[in-house]
């Protein structure tokens, strides 16, 4: 049974109504259709914390998203899994990925500032001065990035940014 027909939660049920609805009226081509299918079934698999079977809908989801703007966001969120399960390298190779399919994505490019924050924490604590700045550098070069295109988001990095000296302007907004 597809998880679209198995949902307990009322707002995931009321999601794949409205998505079902959406998908009966498009003006789109059967193969963009199964596709956004299997990216909403991993969006509900990914919300229950089933990363596996989410996975397996994303991979699928892309053997058959044409458009980049759309294979953006499947890509994205099996970032976000690698990244909930501690894999920051696959994490990264994936919201790159994203940013190059999308690069007016804000939340990949702070994803992706996030792990290079968290890695130069850890270098910082391991006493490897060299390793944490250019970890940080990397982090705020992203953290720039994604405010330009969101200024008013992300507004502890933006305080990082401006505490730090990283920051060449003094307000994103």
């Amino acid at each position: 049974m597809p998880r679209s027909q198995r949902n307990d939660n009322f707002i995931d049920k009321t999601f794949t109504v409205m998505a079902d609805m959406i998908l009966k009226i498009l003006p789109t081509n059967q193969k963009a259709k199964e596709a956004f299918a299997y990216y909403r079934d991993g969006m509900s698999a990914q919300a229950d914390g089933e990363y596996a079977e989410a996975l397996e809908n994303y991979y699928e989801a892309l053997t058959l998203e044409e458009d980049p703007y759309d294979r953006s966001f499947i890509v994205y969120n099996i970032g976000l899994i690698h990244a909930s399960n501690g894999e920051h390298e696959e994490a990264l190779e994936y919201y790159q990925q994203a940013i190059e399919l999308n690069p007016r994505m804000p939340q990949a490019l702070n994803n992706i500032a996030v792990i290079y924050h968290y890695q130069g924490e850890k270098a910082k604590e391991a006493g490897d001065e060299d390793k944490a700045e250019e970890e940080f550098r990397q982090a705020a070069e992203y953290w720039v990035r994604a405010i330009q295109l969101a200024p008013n988001n992300y507004i502890e990095a933006q305080n990082w940014l401006k505490v730090t000296g990283r920051s060449k302007i003094d307000v994103y907004f």
